[in-house]
């Protein structure tokens, strides 16, 4: 069999394969969180641009959450802004918060929208200050010492959790033909601005909106087990279980318990796939195999 011929009979194969997932979640709603080398890597980011467009077209309401800490990062280094993490969240002076509004609301925000747009999309960029889009909290870090009885309370500076989010902003653009990008800083009743983690901004958004699915794009497969092994489908219990016994652990803590968080309060699934790999999203969405770890409560 010639070689065009063979590559037409394998897309042909492909989105016969699709159809009954396009069936399953047309008009549904997706929250994708966008980061790591899939933000950075030329190739990665038209991939994944396509595939936001790509979803929106076939009936798929796809919502971008995205982060933007090494970019955050390599401007404060060139204004000589030095970065301190406390637990592995950034210490946000007033002076870092600036920053963090110019890259995240400002460079990163508006060219996901604009690599949406030029790959046939209509995107819109918002951070939690338009509509009172997320109404934030500030985080109050605890740290254990082993000379006192009571947690020590650190303050991180303008570092938020959501309190809320408004929907209806969401709602309104979901019913639309454009794409929601969301720079994740909140604000609080106050005024005052905060920077908030996107997994935990996307959770929130998936927890609200009662999504179909909530999808963390990292820079790993997905959880591997203790032989480095990728575990596909697992069950909220199965997960529990994995951090009991010290299998999932570190860094994969926070983003677990996120995911875990959303399936708890309402969305079908989570999931945790490699964004290093082009077309991650569609892959794990309309195949049967999928390329990364889907964790629902196992009914």
């Amino acid at each position: 069999m010639p070689l065009t011929r063979k590559r037409a009979m394998t897309t042909a194969m492909v989105l016969s394969q699709a159809l009954p997932y396009l069936q399953r979640f047309v008009g549904k709603t997706i929250v994708v969180k966008y980061g790591g080398n899939a933000m950075i890597d030329e190739e990665l980011k038209n991939s994944f641009a396509r595939d936001m467009v790509m979803l929106k077209l076939v009936g798929i309401n796809p919502i971008v959450v995205h982060g933007g800490g090494p970019q955050i990062g390599e401007l404060l280094a060139k204004l000589n802004i030095e970065s301190k993490f406390v637990n592995g969240m950034r210490v946000t002076t007033s002076e870092t918060m600036d920053v963090v509004e110019m890259v995240l609301g400002g460079l990163v925000n508006k060219d996901i929208v604009n690599l949406i747009n030029q790959n046939g999309g209509k995107a819109i960029g918002l951070t939690g200050k338009d509509g009172q889009l997320l109404h934030a909290r500030k985080l109050k870090v605890k740290k254990n010492t082993p000379d006192m009885q009571q947690p020590e309370i650190i303050d991180i500076g303008h570092v938020g959790e959501v309190a809320r989010i408004n929907t209806q902003v969401l709602d309104m653009l979901t019913r639309s033909d454009f794409i929601p990008v969301i720079a994740p800083i909140g604000v609080d009743e106050a005024g005052n601005s905060y920077n908030i983690n996107a997994d935990l901004v996307a959770g929130k958004v998936a927890e609200v909106l009662r999504a179909e699915k909530l999808i963390l794009l990292t820079n790993i497969e997905g959880l591997l087990d203790k032989e480095g092994k990728l575990l596909t489908g697992l069950s909220t219990a199965e997960v529990d279980a994995l951090i009991a016994d010290g299998t999932i652990h570190g860094g994969m803590l926070p983003k677990i318990r996120c995911a875990l968080d959303a399936v708890h309060a309402g969305v079908v699934s989570s999931h945790i796939i490699d964004g290093r790999l082009a077309h991650s999203t569609m892959l794990e969405l309309f195949t049967d195999e999928g390329v990364g770890t889907l964790i629902s409560d196992g009914r």
